[in-house]
Formats: structure tokens, sequence, C-alpha cells
């Protein structure tokens, strides 16, 4: 019968998934969720994330699952994509189609989920803003108080106010993102009543691995490329291409392009510049769902990445304002982070990593109406101008 346990994918130690301490005993690196006996990429009859519960968490019972249907969301192809990439098999998976508007439900489900089933009443997460939101949103809607730490006026306003909408108790953390996960790091140290709800919560990994099944069900990308910040999506989605290979679901493996803002780039610099540890920098980004300088998951990262034969590349600002003009003129839309998938896609073809004639598939992460503090200048018309 299939089973899940807790595995260190660094030292090797094994635990209960009991267990709601994330990080190993032994080395301190943060765990990976395995799940045991499974030799098939057998479906159930739920819907979304959940038809694929046997390969996510086949011991939870009913009783236990937090479910808004998330999954199952759209893949978009334009022309306009098509010629700004200069790839003409350029698609787009949405992921700001799911209940609160990002790629975050996916992990929220299985996550709050979890914290059902170890009995918590109270959860706790560092934001920017989606993580915020979709924990604000599963906790409400299971009937657990949230708590959330925002970094002090760097977070999106629709984000925020997503959250307090939903009845989080919102803590105003003086700083940037970081500094947020530093001061719930330290709380989790001296208290043992909040469930952790950011990236370094294994469980939000195997819903948003997810997001893999569903496209290589559909088709079959040379490349798939994504934002990134914390680094979750890029740990999730090499750990899903793993789990397929090795149950002969799939017959290869496509690259993952992990895209980070130029200003906040610490894993760009860790995987190209060879570098021996990760050095955090000041995050400064446009891109504020990726504005994080000191992602907690760049080890499991950097093993989808090495797994995948992964690229990972950074674009400016501009670049990521010009490929979301783009996805929002094609008639997609989407935040500001997301439109960083096109801008990487470009940016390799204009180098000639990417062939015109390869097939990427992208991951925009996040609803167009989610990041709304850029500012926008409309050029009106008037009555008379009007053909």
């Amino acid at each position: 019968m299939a089973y899940s346990i807790l595995k260190c994918p660094v030292c090797g130690t094994e635990y209960n998934i009991d267990r709601y301490n994330y990080l190993c005993d032994k080395c301190g690196n943060i765990l990976d969720v395995i799940q045991k006996d499974i030799n098939e990429f057998k479906k159930t009859d739920y819907k979304g994330v959940w038809k694929y519960k046997n390969i996510i968490h086949p011991g939870l019972e009913q009783k236990f699952l937090i479910t808004k249907m998330e999954g199952d969301t759209n893949v978009y192809h334009h022309t306009r994509m098509s010629e700004y990439s200069g790839v003409k098999d350029v698609y787009m998976k949405h992921e700001g189609e799911n209940p609160t508007g990002s790629f975050k439900d996916r992990g929220m489900t299985v996550a709050i989920s979890e914290a059902m089933r170890l009995g918590f009443k109270k959860t706790l997460c560092a934001s920017t803003g989606n993580t915020s939101a979709a924990a604000a949103s599963y906790s409400a809607y299971a009937g657990i108080e949230s708590y959330v730490f925002i970094p002090s006026k760097k977070i999106s306003k629709n984000k925020l106010m997503q959250a307090y909408s939903y009845g989080a108790n919102i803590v105003n953390i003086d700083g940037d993102f970081d500094t947020a996960m530093t001061n719930l790091k330290n709380t989790l140290k001296q208290r043992n009543d909040f469930y952790v709800l950011n990236s370094i919560n294994p469980w939000r990994v195997e819903g948003q691995k997810t997001i893999i099944y569903e496209i290589m069900e559909r088709m079959k990308p040379d490349f798939i490329s994504f934002p990134a910040g914390n680094l979750g999506n890029t740990s999730a989605f090499g750990k899903a291409l793993m789990e397929m290979k090795e149950m002969g679901t799939i017959d290869y493996i496509p690259r993952l392009i992990a895209v980070q803002a130029e200003g906040a780039s610490p894993f760009y610099n860790y995987i190209n510049n060879h570098e021996d540890v990760l050095h955090t920098v000041k995050a400064e980004t446009i891109a504020s769902a990726i504005k994080i300088g000191n992602p907690v998951n760049y080890i499991k990262a950097k093993r989808s990445i090495e797994f995948t034969k992964g690229i990972v590349e950074r674009v400016s600002d501009d670049e990521i304002i010009q490929a979301k003009k783009v996805i929002d003129r094609s008639g997609i839309g989407c935040e500001p982070a997301s439109a960083a998938s096109l801008a990487g896609i470009k940016k390799l073809r204009d180098r000639g990593i990417i062939d015109k004639s390869d097939k990427i598939a992208g991951i925009l992460t996040g609803n167009l109406l989610k990041d709304m503090n850029t500012d926008i200048e409309i050029n009106m018309l008037s009555l008379e101008q009007i053909k």
C-alpha cells in the first residue's frame, strides 16, 4: 500500500510524516516528501490537483482534504507571443486561473490538508503577497486561524487586500521578505502551535509539482520556462520530472528554465558562477512576487536544474515589462513576475540557446490584477478619435 515519508535530500535521513518540523535534525536542510511503494502514474476520480492524490499524499483521509478545485488551468498560444519571442510553438499555462489567482493554491490545498490531518488550529507564513492570499483563503475555508508576516511597504495592495478580506491576522515586519522569513523562523523556534505554510513546507512542493504533470500530459515541450523567486517551483518541477521518469510515464526530460529578475538573482549567480554556497542579495525588482534575495529552496532547486540539464537566466525589469505588455495585449494578461517566463524565452532565443523550432511551455504564475503597483500611463481617446 502506498504511503508517504519525509526524507532529507542531502544526508538521506528519513522521518515519519507526523513530524511538523520540516528541517532535518542532522544537517538542517529542508526535507522532501517521498511516496513509497508507488510504481505507476495512476490518477483518481478527483478533479484538478487531487487527481494525482496517489503521488501527492496517498494516505490522506477524505475528511482532511481541503480543496477549492484548484488546478487544470488553461494553456494559451498567440501569434504576438510567438513573434516577440522568435519561437513559433510557445505556449503559456496560466496559473492565475486558480481560485485566489496564483499557482500558490496548488501547494496550499495540500499543505492545509496536512495541517488538518495534524490537528493544527493556526497557520503562519511570511509573504510578498500570493502566499498570504492563498494561505488566508485556504485557512479560512478549513476553519483555521491564519497569521501573515508581511514586509513593510513591500507588498502589492491587491494581494494584501486578499489576505485581509479572507480574515488573516496581518503582522507588519520592518524590512523585506527575507527579514520577514527570519522573523517567521524565530517565531517557530519559540512556538509550536503554528503550522508553517511557506515553501520550507515540503507539502507545498507536492501540490505545485502537478503543474508539470498537467503539462506533460498535454504536450511534449523541449523547454519549460517559469519565474524563479524562492525556488519552490524550481524544486517542485524537477521532482515531478524525476518521479515521472522513474515510473516510466515519460521517456525524455524537458529542460527547465528558471528565470530570475536581475535585481533579485542570487540563484542565477550561484549556478552560473559555480559558487560553493548561495550568496544572498538585497532584492530590488518591479516583479514583487520574485523579489527574494535569500531563497530557501536553492539546494533542491539545484538538483532540479542538474537533473534536467536546465538553465538559470535573469532578465531586467524593462525586459519583464515589455514581455508583460505582449502577454497582456494578447488578451491573456499576467502579473509582472509571470512575464519573466516569456522574457527569458526571448533572451535565450536571441542568444541561440533556444531554436525557433523548439516547443516551449511557459508558466504564468499570477493573475493580471494581482499586482497593480506599477505606474500606468493610459492614452485616452476623444469621441472624435474613434475610428
